[in-house]
Protein backbone atom coordinates (compact mmCIF):
# COMPACT_ATOMS: atom_id res chain seq x y z
CA UNK A 1 0.00 0.00 0.00
CA UNK A 2 1.37 3.21 -1.40
CA UNK A 3 0.46 6.56 1.01
CA UNK A 4 1.53 10.28 0.12
CA UNK A 5 2.22 13.13 3.46
CA UNK A 6 2.90 16.44 3.30
CA UNK A 7 6.53 17.67 5.14
CA UNK A 8 5.34 20.71 6.85
CA UNK A 9 8.06 20.60 10.61
CA UNK A 10 11.48 21.06 10.76
CA UNK A 11 11.46 16.86 11.89
CA UNK A 12 9.55 15.93 8.70
CA UNK A 13 11.36 17.73 6.72
CA UNK A 14 14.40 16.32 7.56
CA UNK A 15 13.21 12.80 7.19
CA UNK A 16 12.61 13.42 3.63
CA UNK A 17 16.18 14.63 2.93
CA UNK A 18 17.24 11.76 5.20
CA UNK A 19 15.74 9.44 2.87
CA UNK A 20 18.20 10.05 -0.08
CA UNK A 21 20.78 9.71 1.82
CA UNK A 22 19.20 6.07 2.59
CA UNK A 23 18.71 5.35 -1.07
CA UNK A 24 22.05 6.29 -1.85
CA UNK A 25 24.05 4.95 0.83
CA UNK A 26 27.32 3.42 -0.06
CA UNK A 27 26.92 4.92 -3.93
CA UNK A 28 30.10 6.58 -4.92
CA UNK A 29 29.07 8.83 -7.38
CA UNK A 30 26.30 10.68 -5.46
CA UNK A 31 26.78 13.96 -3.26
CA UNK A 32 25.15 14.60 -0.09
CA UNK A 33 23.78 18.07 0.21
CA UNK A 34 24.66 19.70 4.04
CA UNK A 35 21.14 18.38 5.43
CA UNK A 36 21.05 22.17 7.57
CA UNK A 37 22.02 23.97 4.05
CA UNK A 38 18.32 22.18 2.30
CA UNK A 39 16.42 22.90 5.37
CA UNK A 40 17.03 25.96 5.13
CA UNK A 41 16.31 26.20 0.95
CA UNK A 42 13.10 24.83 2.09
CA UNK A 43 12.34 27.38 4.86
CA UNK A 44 9.89 29.81 3.64
CA UNK A 45 10.54 32.39 6.10
CA UNK A 46 14.64 32.53 4.84
CA UNK A 47 14.43 31.21 1.46
CA UNK A 48 13.26 34.77 -0.76
CA UNK A 49 12.72 32.16 -3.67
CA UNK A 50 9.27 31.81 -1.91
CA UNK A 51 8.42 35.77 -2.90
CA UNK A 52 7.23 34.63 -6.37
CA UNK A 53 6.81 30.92 -5.62
CA UNK A 54 4.98 28.43 -3.49
CA UNK A 55 5.71 24.94 -2.89
CA UNK A 56 5.07 21.84 -0.88
CA UNK A 57 6.89 19.18 0.00
CA UNK A 58 5.35 15.29 0.01
CA UNK A 59 6.58 11.81 0.71
CA UNK A 60 5.67 8.78 -0.27
CA UNK A 61 5.77 5.34 2.25
CA UNK A 62 5.23 2.00 1.22
CA UNK A 63 3.93 -0.34 3.16
CA UNK A 64 4.65 2.20 6.30
CA UNK A 65 8.55 2.36 5.09
CA UNK A 66 9.32 5.80 3.08
CA UNK A 67 9.97 5.19 -0.51
CA UNK A 68 10.26 8.90 -2.40
CA UNK A 69 9.92 12.44 -1.83
CA UNK A 70 9.21 15.25 -4.60
CA UNK A 71 8.59 19.19 -4.09
CA UNK A 72 6.00 20.40 -6.38
CA UNK A 73 6.41 24.08 -7.43
CA UNK A 74 4.86 27.27 -8.58
CA UNK A 75 7.23 29.85 -10.34
CA UNK A 76 4.63 32.83 -10.10
CA UNK A 77 7.31 35.34 -11.50
CA UNK A 78 7.67 32.87 -14.78
CA UNK A 79 4.02 32.11 -15.26
CA UNK A 80 2.92 35.93 -14.74
CA UNK A 81 5.99 37.29 -16.77
CA UNK A 82 6.51 35.03 -19.69
CA UNK A 83 3.30 33.49 -19.53
CA UNK A 84 4.13 30.01 -18.94
CA UNK A 85 1.97 27.72 -17.03
CA UNK A 86 4.00 25.31 -15.86
CA UNK A 87 4.03 23.36 -12.73
CA UNK A 88 7.28 22.18 -11.23
CA UNK A 89 8.66 19.30 -9.74
CA UNK A 90 12.36 18.95 -7.86
CA UNK A 91 14.25 17.42 -5.09
CA UNK A 92 12.61 14.14 -6.47
CA UNK A 93 13.97 10.40 -5.32
CA UNK A 94 12.18 7.54 -5.24
CA UNK A 95 12.85 3.66 -4.84
CA UNK A 96 12.25 1.78 -8.37
CA UNK A 97 8.58 0.89 -8.06
CA UNK A 98 6.86 2.95 -10.82
CA UNK A 99 3.42 3.21 -8.45
CA UNK A 100 5.79 4.84 -5.78
CA UNK A 101 6.71 7.35 -8.69
CA UNK A 102 3.08 7.75 -10.11
CA UNK A 103 1.83 8.38 -6.78
CA UNK A 104 4.59 11.05 -5.56
CA UNK A 105 3.81 13.10 -9.31
CA UNK A 106 0.24 13.11 -9.17
CA UNK A 107 0.13 15.55 -5.93
CA UNK A 108 2.56 17.52 -8.78
CA UNK A 109 -0.89 17.53 -11.52
CA UNK A 110 -3.16 18.58 -8.76
CA UNK A 111 -1.30 21.73 -7.69
CA UNK A 112 -0.90 22.34 -11.67
CA UNK A 113 -4.83 21.70 -12.21
CA UNK A 114 -5.75 23.76 -9.03
CA UNK A 115 -4.00 26.89 -10.41
CA UNK A 116 -4.59 25.97 -14.29
CA UNK A 117 -1.66 25.38 -15.10
CA UNK A 118 -1.49 23.45 -18.63
CA UNK A 119 2.17 21.72 -17.91
CA UNK A 120 4.19 19.71 -16.27
CA UNK A 121 8.42 20.03 -15.80
CA UNK A 122 11.22 18.52 -14.22
CA UNK A 123 13.10 18.03 -12.16
CA UNK A 124 13.91 21.47 -11.37
CA UNK A 125 14.62 23.70 -8.62
CA UNK A 126 12.26 27.29 -7.45
CA UNK A 127 14.98 29.22 -9.57
CA UNK A 128 17.42 29.42 -11.67
CA UNK A 129 20.52 29.09 -9.27
CA UNK A 130 18.83 26.19 -8.30
CA UNK A 131 19.99 22.22 -9.20
CA UNK A 132 18.43 21.01 -12.71
CA UNK A 133 18.06 18.05 -15.02
CA UNK A 134 17.60 14.32 -14.43
CA UNK A 135 20.97 12.58 -14.87
CA UNK A 136 20.76 10.33 -18.39
CA UNK A 137 24.19 9.70 -18.75
CA UNK A 138 27.35 9.98 -16.82
CA UNK A 139 26.04 7.67 -13.96
CA UNK A 140 29.37 6.45 -13.11
CA UNK A 141 31.08 10.07 -12.91
CA UNK A 142 31.18 11.58 -9.65
CA UNK A 143 28.81 14.68 -9.14
CA UNK A 144 29.19 18.12 -7.91
CA UNK A 145 27.44 19.94 -4.60
CA UNK A 146 25.26 21.83 -7.77
CA UNK A 147 24.08 19.37 -9.58
CA UNK A 148 21.20 16.31 -8.44
CA UNK A 149 22.38 12.42 -9.09
CA UNK A 150 19.62 9.98 -9.88
CA UNK A 151 19.61 6.14 -11.06
CA UNK A 152 18.67 5.51 -14.24
CA UNK A 153 15.20 3.96 -13.82
CA UNK A 154 14.61 7.61 -12.79
CA UNK A 155 14.04 8.06 -16.81
CA UNK A 156 12.42 5.07 -17.34
CA UNK A 157 9.73 5.96 -14.88
CA UNK A 158 8.89 9.46 -16.77
CA UNK A 159 8.73 7.90 -19.97
CA UNK A 160 6.08 5.21 -19.33
CA UNK A 161 4.03 8.01 -17.01
CA UNK A 162 3.76 10.20 -20.32
CA UNK A 163 6.56 12.50 -19.88
CA UNK A 164 9.17 13.61 -22.79
CA UNK A 165 11.97 15.45 -23.12
CA UNK A 166 12.18 19.67 -22.90
CA UNK A 167 15.44 20.66 -22.20
CA UNK A 168 18.71 19.12 -22.49
CA UNK A 169 21.92 20.25 -20.46
CA UNK A 170 25.32 19.34 -21.03
CA UNK A 171 28.71 18.77 -18.66
CA UNK A 172 32.62 18.19 -19.95
CA UNK A 173 35.46 18.21 -18.25
CA UNK A 174 38.87 19.02 -19.28
CA UNK A 175 42.55 18.89 -17.28
CA UNK A 176 44.06 22.09 -17.07
CA UNK A 177 47.01 20.80 -18.83
CA UNK A 178 44.42 20.91 -21.85
CA UNK A 179 44.48 24.96 -21.43
CA UNK A 180 47.34 26.48 -24.18
CA UNK A 181 47.96 30.29 -23.39
CA UNK A 182 48.72 30.76 -27.01
CA UNK A 183 45.19 30.22 -28.05
CA UNK A 184 43.74 33.48 -26.06
CA UNK A 185 47.15 35.98 -25.10
CA UNK A 186 46.93 37.34 -28.46
CA UNK A 187 43.07 37.88 -28.94
CA UNK A 188 43.66 39.67 -25.23
CA UNK A 189 45.71 42.04 -26.28
CA UNK A 190 44.03 42.88 -29.74
CA UNK A 191 40.50 43.18 -27.56
CA UNK A 192 42.04 44.94 -24.65
CA UNK A 193 42.93 47.23 -27.35
CA UNK A 194 39.99 47.83 -29.07
CA UNK A 195 36.98 48.11 -26.84
CA UNK A 196 39.05 49.60 -24.07
CA UNK A 197 38.53 46.86 -21.67
CA UNK A 198 40.90 45.57 -19.00
CA UNK A 199 40.07 42.57 -16.55
CA UNK A 200 39.59 42.98 -12.96
CA UNK A 201 40.94 39.92 -10.15
CA UNK A 202 40.11 39.83 -6.24
CA UNK A 203 41.78 38.67 -3.12
CA UNK A 204 39.42 39.73 -0.49
CA UNK A 205 35.98 38.56 -0.75
CA UNK A 206 35.22 42.32 1.03
CA UNK A 207 36.08 43.55 -2.50
CA UNK A 208 34.30 41.15 -4.14
CA UNK A 209 31.19 42.24 -2.35
CA UNK A 210 31.07 45.12 -3.01
CA UNK A 211 30.30 44.81 -6.60
CA UNK A 212 28.11 41.19 -6.50
CA UNK A 213 25.08 43.30 -6.85
CA UNK A 214 26.41 44.72 -10.15
CA UNK A 215 27.65 41.17 -11.14
CA UNK A 216 23.55 39.57 -10.58
CA UNK A 217 22.36 42.24 -12.82
CA UNK A 218 25.03 41.23 -15.44
CA UNK A 219 23.74 37.92 -14.76
CA UNK A 220 20.18 38.98 -15.50
CA UNK A 221 20.82 40.72 -18.72
CA UNK A 222 23.32 38.41 -20.45
CA UNK A 223 20.74 35.25 -19.76
CA UNK A 224 17.11 36.66 -20.22
CA UNK A 225 16.90 35.34 -23.54
CA UNK A 226 17.49 31.77 -22.67
CA UNK A 227 14.43 29.57 -21.91
CA UNK A 228 12.45 29.38 -18.58
CA UNK A 229 14.91 32.65 -17.68
CA UNK A 230 13.70 34.06 -14.42
CA UNK A 231 15.41 37.17 -13.72
CA UNK A 232 16.86 37.40 -9.83
CA UNK A 233 15.38 39.66 -7.90
CA UNK A 234 16.86 41.93 -5.38
CA UNK A 235 16.42 39.84 -2.40
CA UNK A 236 17.75 36.87 -3.70
CA UNK A 237 21.01 38.48 -4.39
CA UNK A 238 21.25 39.74 -0.83
CA UNK A 239 20.23 35.82 0.07
CA UNK A 240 22.98 34.53 -2.63
CA UNK A 241 25.84 37.29 -1.58
CA UNK A 242 25.44 35.73 2.62
CA UNK A 243 24.99 31.92 1.62
CA UNK A 244 27.29 31.80 -1.26
CA UNK A 245 30.14 34.00 -1.77
CA UNK A 246 32.02 33.29 1.36
CA UNK A 247 32.43 29.31 -0.47
CA UNK A 248 34.47 30.88 -3.21
CA UNK A 249 37.93 31.79 -3.16
CA UNK A 250 37.94 35.56 -4.15
CA UNK A 251 40.48 34.84 -7.23
CA UNK A 252 38.23 32.56 -8.51
CA UNK A 253 36.04 35.34 -8.95
CA UNK A 254 37.15 37.73 -12.71
CA UNK A 255 35.68 40.57 -13.77
CA UNK A 256 35.56 42.43 -17.31
CA UNK A 257 35.06 46.08 -17.17
CA UNK A 258 34.96 48.89 -20.12
CA UNK A 259 37.08 52.28 -19.74
CA UNK A 260 33.81 53.45 -17.83
CA UNK A 261 34.53 50.74 -15.36
CA UNK A 262 31.14 49.44 -16.39
CA UNK A 263 31.17 45.99 -16.12
CA UNK A 264 30.36 43.78 -19.24
CA UNK A 265 31.47 40.29 -18.40
CA UNK A 266 32.61 38.22 -15.17
CA UNK A 267 32.80 34.58 -14.30
CA UNK A 268 32.86 32.31 -10.68
CA UNK A 269 34.51 29.38 -10.86
CA UNK A 270 34.37 27.60 -7.62
CA UNK A 271 36.44 24.95 -5.45
CA UNK A 272 35.66 21.57 -6.31
CA UNK A 273 33.64 19.90 -2.80
CA UNK A 274 32.37 16.70 -3.99
CA UNK A 275 35.00 14.88 -1.78
CA UNK A 276 34.68 16.93 1.06
CA UNK A 277 30.91 16.96 0.93
CA UNK A 278 31.01 12.82 0.97
CA UNK A 279 33.37 13.20 4.25
CA UNK A 280 30.91 15.40 5.88
CA UNK A 281 27.82 13.27 5.16
CA UNK A 282 25.49 15.65 5.22
CA UNK A 283 26.85 17.52 8.73
CA UNK A 284 28.70 20.56 9.21
CA UNK A 285 29.98 19.40 12.82
CA UNK A 286 31.77 18.17 14.25
CA UNK A 287 34.38 17.39 11.51
CA UNK A 288 32.58 18.14 8.05
CA UNK A 289 33.65 22.24 8.14
CA UNK A 290 36.94 20.76 8.39
CA UNK A 291 36.33 19.00 5.40
CA UNK A 292 34.98 21.97 3.61
CA UNK A 293 37.74 24.26 4.53
CA UNK A 294 40.20 22.10 3.50
CA UNK A 295 38.69 21.63 0.44
CA UNK A 296 38.38 25.20 -0.81
CA UNK A 297 42.00 26.00 0.21
CA UNK A 298 43.63 22.85 -1.48
CA UNK A 299 41.23 21.04 -3.96
CA UNK A 300 43.06 20.90 -7.34
CA UNK A 301 39.73 20.60 -9.22
CA UNK A 302 37.82 23.40 -9.64
CA UNK A 303 34.04 24.06 -10.83
CA UNK A 304 32.94 26.79 -13.85
CA UNK A 305 29.85 28.09 -12.34
CA UNK A 306 28.60 30.41 -14.07
CA UNK A 307 29.92 33.07 -17.22
CA UNK A 308 28.38 35.91 -17.80
CA UNK A 309 28.39 38.72 -20.95
CA UNK A 310 27.02 41.62 -22.05
CA UNK A 311 25.03 40.86 -25.03
CA UNK A 312 26.44 43.81 -26.83
CA UNK A 313 29.84 41.86 -26.05
CA UNK A 314 28.73 38.54 -26.82
CA UNK A 315 31.00 36.04 -29.79
CA UNK A 316 33.48 39.05 -29.61
CA UNK A 317 36.01 37.41 -28.17
CA UNK A 318 35.73 39.10 -24.44
CA UNK A 319 36.12 35.58 -22.31
CA UNK A 320 40.10 35.95 -23.84
CA UNK A 321 40.70 38.30 -20.86
CA UNK A 322 38.63 35.76 -18.31
CA UNK A 323 40.94 32.94 -19.29
CA UNK A 324 44.35 34.80 -18.99
CA UNK A 325 43.53 35.58 -15.62
CA UNK A 326 42.23 32.41 -14.61
CA UNK A 327 45.38 31.07 -16.80
CA UNK A 328 47.50 32.96 -13.94
CA UNK A 329 45.75 31.63 -11.02
CA UNK A 330 44.99 27.75 -11.71
CA UNK A 331 49.02 27.67 -12.93
CA UNK A 332 49.80 29.63 -9.22
CA UNK A 333 47.43 26.88 -7.62
CA UNK A 334 48.14 23.83 -9.27
CA UNK A 335 44.67 22.94 -10.56
CA UNK A 336 44.64 19.98 -12.62
CA UNK A 337 40.86 19.57 -13.68
CA UNK A 338 38.52 21.80 -15.02
CA UNK A 339 34.81 20.78 -14.77
CA UNK A 340 32.31 22.82 -16.59
CA UNK A 341 28.40 22.46 -14.70
CA UNK A 342 25.21 22.21 -16.65
CA UNK A 343 24.67 24.09 -19.84
CA UNK A 344 21.51 24.19 -21.89
CA UNK A 345 22.36 22.20 -25.05
CA UNK A 346 20.76 25.46 -27.57
CA UNK A 347 23.42 27.62 -25.70
CA UNK A 348 25.85 27.83 -28.22
CA UNK A 349 27.92 30.74 -27.48
CA UNK A 350 29.03 28.79 -24.12
CA UNK A 351 30.03 25.47 -25.95
CA UNK A 352 32.55 27.66 -27.97
CA UNK A 353 34.03 29.30 -25.61
CA UNK A 354 35.60 25.48 -24.73
CA UNK A 355 36.21 24.48 -28.08
CA UNK A 356 39.78 24.37 -28.03
CA UNK A 357 40.87 22.73 -24.67
CA UNK A 358 39.27 19.32 -25.81
CA UNK A 359 37.00 18.96 -23.37
CA UNK A 360 35.69 15.68 -22.38
CA UNK A 361 31.62 15.09 -22.44
CA UNK A 362 30.74 13.32 -19.17
CA UNK A 363 27.62 13.80 -18.25
CA UNK A 364 24.17 14.74 -19.79
CA UNK A 365 20.69 15.60 -18.42
CA UNK A 366 17.49 16.62 -19.37
CA UNK A 367 14.43 18.69 -17.69
CA UNK A 368 10.86 16.61 -18.95
CA UNK A 369 7.87 17.68 -19.92
CA UNK A 370 3.98 16.51 -19.45
CA UNK A 371 0.85 18.13 -20.56
CA UNK A 372 -2.21 18.07 -17.77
Amino acid sequence: MITIKEAKTKKELTESIKFSFELYKNNPYWIPPLIADELEGFDKTKNPAFENAEAYFYVAYKDGKMAGRITAIINWSEVKNQGKNKVRFGWFDVIDDIEVTKALLEKVYELGQKNNMDHVEGPMGFSNLDKVGLLTKGFDEIGTMITWYNFPYYVTHLEQLGFAVEKEFIESTFPFSNVKPEFFMKATRIIKERFGLRSISFTSTKEVMERVDEMFDLFNTSYEKLASFVAVSDTQKAYFKKKYINLINPEYIKFVVDKNEKLVAFSIVMPSLSQALKKANGKLFPFGFIHLLRAKKHSKDVLFYLIGVAPEYQNKGVTALIFEEYYKTFTEKGIETCIRTPELLENNAIHLLWKNFDPRLHCERKTYRKEL
